[in-house]
């Protein structure tokens, strides 16, 4: 399945048990495996409708995944493993409970849109170890230097760790393949961290590009368009609602500065199959 382009094996896990690191490895690996940008687990909840769990390619275990509960949803409900009629929708993840309102069309989940939860912008929550105190508001701009590029990053958490950099020349000449691994992986981020480069265009939208911690670029991250929302309100540069243009499709992303944060998005169910690895 896939949510702008983000892709996901996904698995009815309720009555499963196997490796889940390990099988992400294999299974997402895109030249010896099915090839995905992560695999998805419907498990059972004790709490909310379903629970997920997310690996990512590399077997580590994600908290949240904004494109993928998308996937989540359609898979759950369009199968009946949760009634058909749930609206909205309930589920688990390790990150809290997330509310999902499917738009259903001829018979078929076709978009969903997710309440993905307070933005969390204290530094040490995020989590960034910075030198100086940053207090609890929100830390913008903030100067890093990597690999010879100069970039102002603005931290958010969606559940999952965000840098954002805006940036003037265009998002698809940056060299994300060479500056998000070191971005990922710099010492101020002890969770590694999601790095998105961002242009912004109007008061309603942005285009941008996606480095995720333990995939890599990606052509849509659900957490990572909630973050640079998030981030793009706080500089002033958009209203309360804004489209992001990333490169596997629009995902629409609204906040009110103050409470949770809303995104939208298409999700398609490509194809089914068995395992045999």
């Amino acid at each position: 399945m896939h949510g702008a382009g983000n892709d996901y094996v996904l698995l009815d896990a309720r009555d499963m048990e196997a490796d889940w690191h390990a099988l992400a490895k294999s299974m997402c690996d895109r030249h010896m495996g099915v090839g995905a940008d992560g695999l998805l687990l419907v498990v059972p909840s004790g709490t909310a409708d379903i629970r997920m769990r997310m690996y990512n390619p590399d077997g580590s275990e994600s908290e949240m995944c904004g494109n993928g509960i998308r996937c989540l949803g359609k898979y759950v409900l369009e199968r009946n493993i949760v009634d058909r009629d749930r609206n909205p929708l309930n589920v688990e993840t390790m990150a809290g409970i997330r509310v999902l309102e499917p738009i259903w069309h001829n018979g078929e989940v076709d978009r969903i849109r997710v309440a993905m939860g307070e933005p969390e912008l204290r530094s040490n929550k995020v989590p960034v170890t910075l030198s100086e105190d940053m207090g609890d508001g929100p830390v913008l701009d903030f100067p890093l230097d990597v690999d010879g590029t100069s970039l102002d990053l603005t931290f958010v958490s969606m559940g999952n760790p965000h840098a954002v950099a805006f940036i003037d020349s265009p998002v698809n000449k940056f060299p994300l393949h060479r500056i998000g691994p070191e971005v990922e992986r710099h010492g101020i981020f002890p969770n590694k961290v999601n790095f998105s480069i961002v242009n912004v265009k109007d008061g309603r939208w942005v285009v941008a590009r996606v480095w995720e911690r333990g995939v890599g670029e990606t052509l849509a991250c659900g957490t990572g368009a909630c973050a640079i929302a998030v981030a793009s309100r706080l500089h002033g540069y958009t209203s309360d609602e804004v489209d992001i243009t990333l490169p596997g499709g629009v995902l629409t992303i609204s906040w009110d500065g103050v409470g949770q944060v809303y995104m939208e998005g298409p999700v398609v169910e490509i194809f089914k199959g068995e395992w045999n690895g």
